[in-house]
C-alpha cells in the first residue's frame, strides 16, 4: 500500500507540473496575446517577424491555394511553390493521358518552358487582417432577435466588402467571422492566376498509404508536389 501511494504521488505530481498552452490566435494578436510565452518557450522569431503589414514576414511567404483548399509555402525567388500532393491531385490528373500518366509515374519539368498552365487554379497572398467588429457591432443590440442579428450583421459584412472592392479592384476579400459571432474581421488576399504545374511524384509515392496513413505517424509518404507562379507588372 506505501509502495502504491509514493507512486500515486509520483504521479500527480509530474502531471501537475504539466502545461496546457492551447488554442489558436489570429496573427495579428500574437503579439499582444502570445509572444512572450512563445519566445518563453524557444520561438526565436518576434511577432513581427510572423505578420507585418509593412515589412516582409512570414505570412509573405504561406499561401493559401484556391479560396483555402489548401495551405503552401514560397520556397524561392522565382515563384516555387511547394504543397501537399492531394493539393495538385487535380492537376496532375487533368494533365495525364494514356501516353504521359502523370498520376502513375509522377511529372518533373526540367525547364520552365516544360512547365503546364494549370486551369482554374489560384494562388493567393495574405496582405493584411483588418478588425471591423466595432463597425458591425455598432449595427445591432442585446434585444434584438437572433434572426434580426443576423440579418443586420450580414448586411454590414456586405456593405464593408463592398466598399473594400471598389477601394481597390486589385485585391480579393474574405469577411470572417471569430469568437462565436463576436468578431468580425477582413482579409485581404493578392490573388495569382498563373500558376503551372512543376513536380509531382509518383501516386504510389504521393499518395502511398492511402487516407489511412494519412492520419497516422509517423508517415512514409512522399506527399508533396510542386508549382509555380507566374505574374507581371499587371498583376
Amino acid at each position: 500500500m506505501k509502495r502504491f501511494t509514493t507512486l500515486a504521488a509520483a504521479f500527480l505530481l509530474l502531471f501537475s507540473s504539466a502545461r496546457a498552452d492551447e488554442g489558436m490566435w489570429l496573427l495579428h494578436m500574437l503579439q499582444r496575446i502570445n509572444e512572450a510565452g512563445m519566445q518563453k518557450a524557444g520561438l526565436r522569431l518576434s511577432a513581427q517577424d510572423i505578420y507585418d503589414i509593412n515589412n516582409a514576414s512570414l505570412k509573405d511567404a504561406i499561401v493559401r491555394l484556391n479560396g483555402g483548399s489548401c495551405t503552401a509555402e514560397v520556397i524561392s525567388s522565382q515563384g516555387l511553390v511547394l504543397t501537399n500532393h492531394h493539393c495538385a491531385y487535380g492537376a496532375i490528373q487533368s494533365f495525364s493521358a494514356p501516353e504521359h500518366d502523370y498520376l502513375t509515374d509522377g511529372f518533373w519539368a526540367k525547364a520552365k518552358d516544360q512547365e503546364m498552365h494549370i486551369e482554374d487554379f489560384f494562388v493567393s497572398f495574405l496582405v493584411r487582417i483588418d478588425d471591423v467588429t466595432e463597425r458591425v457591432l455598432s449595427k445591432v443590440n442585446d434585444d434584438m432577435p437572433e434572426g434580426e442579428r443576423g440579418a443586420a450583421v450580414a448586411a454590414e459584412l456586405d456593405a464593408i466588402q463592398k466598399e473594400y472592392m471598389e477601394a481597390n479592384p486589385a485585391y480579393s476579400y474574405d469577411m470572417k467571422t471569430m469568437y462565436y459571432g463576436n468578431e468580425f474581421y477582413v482579409f485581404t488576399y493578392q490573388d495569382y492566376s498563373d500558376v503551372r504545374l512543376v513536380a509531382a511524384p509518383p501516386e504510389s509515392v504521393g499518395k502511398y498509404g492511402g487516407d489511412t496513413d494519412n492520419w497516422m505517424w509517423p508517415r512514409h509518404t512522399g506527399d508533396f508536389s510542386m508549382v509555380r507562379i507566374y505574374a507581371d507588372a499587371d498583376n
